[in-house]
């Protein structure tokens, strides 16, 4: 089912889906990176290597969480069920905005909901918790690939003539 999966991912509609889910997904890290601190400034603070490790680790989130929707929408259009591993994707942009996000907003908003305490300062600009994000979509991409490798086509039965 894997294979069939992966070559549905040509067909002009998917590749028209999944260019729209990587520019979305590419935007939103960005503008997660950029709640933190800009690229400029990160670059004046640490040097050129981490913003140019930032972009990067954001191509390849959202290249990962570009391919668990689409395979996730194929494994969907093939059996009629969809994995659960693509939502990990999606709790990886909020694990991200409650991290990278401005810390008086993450004060503040853990403070509306009852929850207060102090927020430690984030090194490399929320480098660590960019590689925990990545962590929860690897580990939802590797879910989804094995979902749509054992999930199988209900096809009608045959009718053998007699």
């Amino acid at each position: 089912m894997l294979t069939y999966a992966i070559k549905k991912q040509t067909t002009p509609k998917f590749l028209a889906l999944n260019a729209f889910y990587f520019f979305f997904f590419l935007g939103i890290y960005t503008l997660v990176d950029s709640f933190n601190m800009s690229y400029s400034q990160m670059a004046l603070s640490y040097g050129p290597f981490l913003p140019i490790l930032n972009i990067g680790l954001n191509l390849i989130m959202a290249v990962l969480s570009m391919g668990m929707i689409g395979l996730t929408s194929a494994q969907f259009d093939f059996s009629g069920k969809e994995s659960k591993g693509s939502n990990l994707s999606f709790a990886s942009v909020l694990f991200g905005i409650l991290t990278y996000g401005c810390t008086p907003c993450v004060i503040s908003f853990f403070a509306a909901i009852g929850i207060s305490f102090s927020v430690a300062v984030l090194p490399f600009a929320g480098l660590p918790y960019k590689f925990i994000s990545l962590a929860f979509i690897i580990i939802g991409f590797v879910w989804i690939l094995w979902s749509v490798h054992r999930t199988t086509c209900k096809l009608p039965p045959t009718q053998v003539k007699k």
